[in-house]
């Protein structure tokens, strides 16, 4: 997520300097002529600029799909730990009561009557 933050920054960074490069120029005192000359070349960056801000937030998209695959992955990976040690902890269940039923002795409760 920092990541996504951190992205957001950048763009926010470059627009803002390009719009403060903007005003500076129309409130500058200088000639007209030069002040045309000077925002026609900021007018002549803008896509080199534009560029620059779409490679890093490209970047930064992939950085955040990279991240949310490898949680996911860490995710999956838990959740069939979980998932298994559940299973055996009922078949270890199933087996005592099995054997206790078979040997007539008094079954334990549930794991649920037994858990509150």
């Amino acid at each position: 997520m920092s990541d996504n933050r951190s992205g957001s920054f950048l763009g926010g960074m470059i627009i803002g300097a390009a719009m403060g490069t903007i005003a500076g120029l129309l409130i500058a005192p200088r000639p007209g002529r030069e002040t045309r000359q000077l925002i026609k070349k900021s007018a002549d960056a803008l896509p080199e600029l534009a560029e620059d801000l779409s490679t890093s937030v490209q970047l930064q998209a992939d950085r955040f799909s990279e991240s949310a695959l490898r949680n996911w992955d860490d995710t999956l990976g838990r959740l069939k730990e979980a998932i298994a040690a559940g299973l055996e902890a009922t078949q270890r269940e199933h087996q005592i009561l099995s054997r206790e039923s078979e040997s007539g002795s008094d079954p334990k409760p549930p794991v649920r009557d037994r858990l509150r």
